[in-house]
């Protein structure tokens, strides 16, 4: 029997494992998913806005993998300095497929960036998905105007969140914590922010809508600031998603009747380009209180250039969304340029030769790009890498060929398994039905794990 743990159970995890157990020229694969947190499912679970349901219910096509018979599901089990290392996994398990993703954010390399009020947009995301590490932070919601800066779909979800009637979100499972904060939220003015042209941004056409049909949100777009782009001006021979992007913003430019009526809107989402942060503005004691902005222009050959004129946008909250980026893991190479394990399709590389055993998929394999469904293909490659070295694996030596939980256990680990985790939603069901709502995600490790070790005593 061939043992493999996966490391992750995201999308890129999950689709790996799939590709594993699928297929038939391998038998006997046993595939063990350690996670590090007691919940599956990654950023489907803890990435996805609560307000988009029919995206989240991909946790459902992920869980039939998860309960195959050949797979098992380990919470609660943290990977490297914390917990075991590369060398105590390489004995209990024939392979190791890294798919950890990307942990943290781009930063934008200004000064100011750390005042009091400045927060990676992925920290906001994991405090209103219910991300038990940010349990304690803290959002200055108090703020008339927030500023996201970034053009992709994690920008628009959080604008999106911060514009949206938080009676809304009551039928989502968004924590009990971050609803009530929400609810008494006095932003008004949201500025969503690109330092390139509209044809350039990275939402999809699909997130960029649903800003204009929030009730009690008015999109203003600057005219002026469209046109500086010359795909905008002719957009027949963009990308078909740029092309429809420019369509919707194209309308949102144009005044509409009521745009102006006193009193009508509660929030103004303001979507502006060509322009980059500089400078956050503040203090220590009083915290942010706007962002200077340098304006660009195209370059020409598909970037942007300073102007060297500048402005300023108040705002007491601001929300950094450039992109994530990967981290180092105890054991693997890692190159600092991208982010990224190096790889030969998914066999990790120390030295430019194959590291035995080890391999990667995701995006600490590729960097963060694509959507989840890129995963799909990405975890195929990588597994039939692991599948071509399966006889090779199973000769390599290794430690006792006992049970990986046992194993784990006797590493001081305690997992959560598959029925732990059965029981946390149950808990999450019963926590909600009590608040009046439907199921309501439990925010904090020690409601996660109590609940889990319910299943224990059963």
């Amino acid at each position: 029997m061939l043992r493999v743990a996966v490391i992750g159970s995201g999308p890129s995890g999950v689709y790996t494992a799939q590709s594993l157990i699928e297929q038939q020229d391998v038998p006997d694969i046993e595939v063990y998913v350690l996670d590090r947190l007691p919940c599956p499912y990654g950023l489907v679970r803890y990435g996805v806005a609560p307000d988009h349901e029919k995206i989240k219910s991909l946790q459902n096509n992920l869980r039939t993998v998860l309960e195959h018979p050949r797979v098992h599901f380990l919470g609660n089990v943290e990977v490297g300095a914390a917990g075991p290392g590369l060398d105590q996994l390489r004995e209990i398990f024939d392979a190791v497929v890294f798919c950890v993703g990307a942990a943290t954010d781009r930063r934008l390399g200004v000064p100011g960036e750390e005042l009091p009020g400045s927060h990676a947009a992925t920290d906001f995301v994991a405090w209103y998905s219910a991300h038990p590490d940010a349990a304690t932070r803290r959002f200055a919601l108090t703020a008339r105007s927030a500023i996201v800066i970034g053009v992709g779909n994690v920008a628009v979800d959080v604008v999106r969140m911060l514009s949206r009637d938080a009676a809304e979100l009551a039928a989502t499972d968004m924590p009990q914590g971050a609803l009530g904060t929400l609810a008494d939220s006095r932003v008004e003015d949201v500025w969503m922010v690109g330092r390139r042209g509209p044809s350039q941004a990275k939402f999809t056409t699909k997130e960029l809508r649903e800003l204009g049909s929030l009730p009690g949100a008015e999109v203003v777009v600057r005219p002026e600031e469209l046109e500086r782009d010359p795909a905008y001006r002719d957009p027949g021979g963009l990308p078909a998603v740029a092309r429809r992007n420019v369509e919707v913003l194209r309308g949102w430019a144009e005044p509409t009747a009521d745009a102006d009526t006193p009193g009508k809107r509660q929030h103004r989402i303001h979507l502006r380009f060509f322009l980059r942060p500089v400078e956050v503005l503040g203090d220590a004691a009083t915290g942010v209180r706007a962002v200077r902005f340098e304006r660009t222009a195209p370059d020409g050959r598909g970037g942007v250039t300073g102007t060297g004129e500048f402005e300023e946008i108040e705002g007491q909250l601001v929300l950094r969304s450039v992109g994530y980026r990967g981290t180092p893991l105890p054991g693997l190479p890692f190159d600092e340029a991208t982010g990224t394990v190096p790889h030969d399709a998914g066999r990790v590389l120390h030295d430019g030769a194959p590291l035995p055993g080890v391999y990667v998929a995701g995006w600490i394999k590729r960097g963060p790009t694509g959507v989840i469904g890129t995963n799909r293909p990405c975890a195929k490659e990588t597994a039939q890498s692991l599948l071509a070295d399966a006889a090779a694996l199973g000769e390599r030596k290794r430690g006792p060929a006992g049970d990986p939980v046992a194993e784990l256990a006797r590493a001081g680990e305690r997992p959560v398994a598959w029925r732990g985790w059965l029981a946390i939603e149950a808990a999450e069901a019963e926590w909600g039905r009590g608040l009046g709502r439907g199921t309501v995600k439990l925010p904090d490790w020690t409601g996660l794990l109590e609940a889990a070790r319910t299943a224990e005593a059963v």
